[in-house]
């Protein structure tokens, strides 16, 4: 089974006096033998957040990147800034993106060559909107949005996160039922890409309104190897019973 991870999305949230939780989340991750825990915090807070963490076995990770090395694109963050700001992960892909910025799954999986050929490992979002899955089209677009995104080397970098946009911060969830379907749909699509080993070792995470009232059994789904969570990752308080219910799962 892969290892778990419990990797936090700051989002536009988050000053350097913020920082001050991340204390209390390196200790829970020293304890949480067995998990990975990562945050994504802005830009701006990368690399003091990497300071925070020294020694520990937390994670710092950007939350967007560009697919090219250096250029004119103006307010965009390279792969070789985030490494170089100490970054060992980044996000793409995300709901919120492919909203607000219109991104494709083209340019999704572009970034996510270049994160993974700059050493940073990529979590790959996919997931449907409400509409789509009152149509029944849950599983077809998470399939197409996966197929379009992934790339289809460095596997061992690769993490995808399902995130069904109806329940990203609304305070709904996907019943464990709805979660065990797609997760077992993206570990055969995986397969099918990636070949049957690299496919079954990519981590599969759930994201959507993931708090600790049911972390523990969306965690005990059948592939689900961890969590990207939004707003609960604000704070240790929240964030660190997720940590310890994945530590739990082991």
């Amino acid at each position: 089974m892969p290892k778990p991870l419990i990797a936090g999305n700051w989002k536009m949230n988050g000053s350097r006096a913020a920082l001050a939780e991340v204390d209390a989340i390196a200790a829970a991750a020293e304890r949480a033998n067995g998990v990975d825990v990562a945050i994504c915090p802005p830009f701006t807070l990368i690399e003091p957040a990497v300071r925070k963490v020294e020694g520990t076995p937390v994670a710092i990770g950007g939350q967007d990147c560009h697919w090219a090395e250096k250029g004119a694109y103006t307010g965009w963050t390279s792969c070789a800034m985030l490494v170089e700001a100490g970054a060992r992960l980044v996000i793409v892909g995300h709901s919120e993106r492919r909203q607000y910025a219109h991104e494709t799954d083209e340019e999704v999986r572009r970034k996510a060559e270049a994160a993974i050929a700059a050493g940073l490992t990529a979590i790959v979002c996919v997931g449907e909107t409400e509409a789509e899955r009152d149509a029944g089209e849950a599983e077809a677009v998470v399939a197409r949005q996966l197929r379009g995104s992934l790339p289809t080397d460095g596997a061992e970098r690769l993490v995808v996160a399902y995130e069904p946009v109806w329940a990203i911060g609304t305070g709904r969830t996907a019943s464990c039922d709805d979660v065990a379907a797609i997760h077992a749909a993206i570990r055969r699509d995986l397969r099918a890409i990636l070949g049957d080993a690299a496919g079954a070792q990519v981590r599969i995470l759930y994201g959507g309104s993931v708090n600790a009232g049911n972390a523990a059994e969306l965690l005990a789904v059948a592939d689900v190897d961890g969590a990207l969570v939004g707003g609960a990752s604000l704070t240790a308080a929240a964030f660190v019973p997720i940590v310890e219910a994945a530590a739990a799962q082991g």
